[in-house]
């Protein structure tokens, strides 16, 4: 009897955990190749509109020396840098919807972390930044997508608890594409995967 209360609590469990892993449906969070974005996996994040500007890198905005806000780039070629999607439950893929963190592959020596933050007190509004700042808001990014099927176009919100906002780009007065939370302009994206020939 303890045998089969045993393996039926193990395929409780099991169930438990694979109904949360991802399957190919239309929920699914893709890159530009039709496949699963992966957790902890290096994509560039790229605009679905090109004609403003490219993909998402740093810049060094207002009274910074060091390049902490997080722009959209002005050269609308560019793919922009590396980052990860990641979160700590070990799930092998980025679903809709699920508190992630956002990071860059690297950054300058200059500045603490790669980790997304955003930053409240600011003259453009809450502002996506990298480490340097104290008044960093509680809470997570998600990702969900901003299309009907058939395209791969997603939008990311920052979220706190139910709360969720989208993240948009503000042009400063210097011409900056600033990532900033938004209530109704979400900057949509796609996201290529980096690899050798990308890179």
């Amino acid at each position: 009897m303890k045998g089969i209360t045993t393996l039926l609590f193990s395929l409780f469990l099991l169930f438990g955990f694979t109904s949360y892993l991802p399957s190919a449906t239309a929920f699914d969070v893709l890159d530009t190749d039709g496949k699963l974005l992966r957790n902890g996996g290096s994509y560039y994040v790229v605009p679905v509109k090109r004609g403003s500007g490219g993909g998402i890198e740093l810049a060094a905005t207002g009274n910074e020396t060091c390049p902490l806000t997080v722009v959209q780039s002005p050269n609308k070629a560019s793919k922009g840098k590396p980052l990860s999607l990641a979160f700590p439950i070990l799930f092998p893929y980025i679903t809709p919807n699920f508190p992630f963190q956002i990071m860059f592959a690297s950054v300058p020596t200059c500045t603490p972390t790669r980790l997304w933050i955003v930053v409240d007190g600011l003259p453009e509004g809450p502002a996506v930044k990298i480490g340097g700042y104290r008044d960093a808001r509680s809470g997570a990014f998600q990702v969900q997508k901003a299309s009907q099927r058939g395209c791969n176009h997603y939008k990311l919100l920052f979220c706190l608890d139910d709360t969720c906002e989208d993240i948009g780009v503000y042009v400063d007065s210097e011409g900056n594409r600033r990532l900033v939370l938004t209530k109704n302009d979400p900057f949509l994206v796609q996201f290529q995967r980096v690899t050798s020939s990308t890179a």
